[in-house]
Parts: C-alpha cells; structure tokens; sequence
C-alpha cells in the first residue's frame, strides 16, 4: 500500500509510493518559504544584519540576483518541515498580526506545492524598517569620492 502525506489543509500527496519516491530537496522549501514571506505586506526584507548586507553587496554585481532563501533555514523530513525566517518589519505595523499573516502564506504554500506537512514556522523579528530609511540607496550617493 502507498504510503501518504496529509497536509493541514487536508489534501494528500503521494511522496512515497510503490511506483518510486519523490524527493523535495531543503533548498525548494527555503525559496517556496521566502518567496512566501515577502509576498506579506508589512515584510521589508528577509535575513539578519550581516546576511542583508552581503546582498546589498551582491545586488551591486552585474548579472548577480538576491537569494530567494535569504534568511530562511529549513528542515526537511521525508514528510514534514519546519522553517526557520529572520526577518525585518516595516515600522507601525503590528508585528503579531504580521506574524500570523507570515505563517498562513507559508504554511499555505509549502503545504501546497510539496505535500509535506509544515509542523513549525518560526520567526525571529530582528529588525525594524524605519520610514525614509533606504539603507541601500543613501550610501552610493554620498560617497568621499565620485
């Protein structure tokens, strides 16, 4: 008999079945979660301080793009996954509702495009965006030399 999935939302994928196994890799749940948090509005950006700055390096390089993974770490078992994000919040929102509009979406789409059930989504809100704060648009116009 082919063993099963059920997601939350109580649809059922075959992962492992008697015609073979189908594999999600850590890093297809990692850009499925952070593409899901930035679609919540009140997210600025994903990752902690060191991770954002990087980016912001790496953005500055012709051709390169952001991480979708950025500043998510996931788990993956052969049918559950837990996800780990960092992110930054826009000032005045309400960071509890944020949070739960940022669970749904990703437990949603996990759930939805893997079949693996999401047991945890945890968030660690490590920085807040302040209005008129573009932290990668005001350092290229000041700089000492042109």
């Amino acid at each position: 008999m082919a063993e099963q999935t059920t997601t939350a939302a109580g649809t059922t994928g075959a992962l492992v079945t008697s015609q073979g196994t189908t594999t999600i890799a850590d890093t297809v749940v990692q850009k499925i979660s952070g593409l899901a948090t930035r679609e919540v509005p009140g997210i600025h950006s994903l990752g902690g301080g060191a991770v954002r700055a990087f980016s912001a390096i790496r953005e500055r390089i012709p051709g390169a793009t952001a991480s979708a993974g950025q500043g998510v770490s996931v788990e993956v078992g052969e049918k559950q996954a837990a996800v780990d994000l960092q992110v930054v919040v826009e000032y005045g929102v309400s960071i509890a509702d944020v949070s739960r509009s940022v669970r749904r979406n990703v437990i949603t789409a996990v759930e939805r495009m893997t079949g693996l059930e999401v047991v945890e989504v945890n968030i660690a809100v490590g920085d807040l965006n302040l209005p008129g704060d573009d932290t990668g648009d005001t350092g290229s116009d000041t700089g000492r030399v042109q």
